[in-house]
């Protein structure tokens, strides 16, 4: 039960993401503003924090796969940064504590190599025409904020239940 329930809280993410696009009129809230929910790299960085570095990659190309299927039109963005926002986090995190505070820091520097990484790649294949200059004002700092919130809400009770499931893992 424990080890199905890890999959069932990612996946959770990765429908909560296309729920809260539709439900949150973004038009209403921010004027001009793309507001980019990456809940679903949020926990995939928590997991291979707290979890296993193995893991956390696997997943990333789970769903980066899943990802890229369901949401964009070219198959590979996200199946290759997933797991590269997932191998660099855990990289960093070799070097600093893994207190709750750190890694919701290293959780937010991962949303932003994703969402720059993903700008980059289609500006290099010509999918988009904005400029840098817009994409940090009007894409990336409110997507930022946005994660920042869902980090500080989620945080603390993903930490506590991975914890226990590598304990569990461990254990097994």
């Amino acid at each position: 039960m424990r080890k199905a329930f890890l999959p069932l809280i990612i996946s959770l993410c990765f429908l909560f993401e296309s729920i809260f696009v539709e439900l949150l009129t973004v038009e209403s809230l921010v004027s001009k503003r793309i507001v980019v929910p990456h809940f679903l790299i949020v926990s995939i960085i928590f997991t291979t924090i707290y979890g296993s570095r193995k893991q956390g990659i696997i997943y990333g190309f789970v769903f980066g796969l899943l990802f890229d299927v369901v949401y964009t039109e070219i198959i590979g963005i996200y199946l290759f940064m997933f797991p590269l926002v997932a191998y660099i986090t855990s990289w960093i995190m070799k070097i600093l504590q893994s207190n709750i505070v750190i890694v919701s820091l290293v959780a937010l520097l991962g949303v932003t190599l994703l969402e720059l990484g993903v700008y980059e790649m289609n500006f290099i294949i010509d999918r988009t025409d904005m400029v840098f200059s817009s994409f940090i004002h009007s894409r990336l700092l409110p997507t930022l904020l946005l994660n920042f919130i869902f980090i500080v809400l989620i945080a603390f009770p993903l930490k506590k239940y991975l914890e226990s499931y590598a304990e569990a893992l461990r254990n097994d």
